[in-house]
């Protein structure tokens, strides 16, 4: 799977790692539904770790098609809730 962290580029990953992501993701949603600023900036940081030391980041010039879109490291909780729909970043 490709996945895109906006304003990084993208990493490829095995699909075997998608039950490790998804549940750092259930945790982010859970974060934000509860409006927890700080457990949000902790698991979006562990997300994106997760993603960079499992993942193979792709060349600068190559466009794959991406099946996530992850947000910066830096988007606050108002962006990424933009982002999210019923199903987090991650579908499920």
């Amino acid at each position: 799977m490709i996945v895109r962290i906006m304003g990084e580029g993208q990493v490829k990953l095995a699909d075997s790692h998608f039950a490790e992501l998804n549940r750092l993701d259930d945790d982010l949603l859970a974060e934000m539904e509860s409006g927890d600023e700080p457990g949000f900036r902790r698991t979006l940081g562990e997300l994106l770790d997760a993603v960079r030391r499992l993942g193979e980041p792709l060349p600068d010039d190559a466009l794959e098609p991406s099946e996530l879109i992850l947000p910066a490291p830096d988007a606050t909780l108002d962006e990424v809730r933009d982002m999210l729909s019923d199903d987090g970043l991650i579908p499920g």
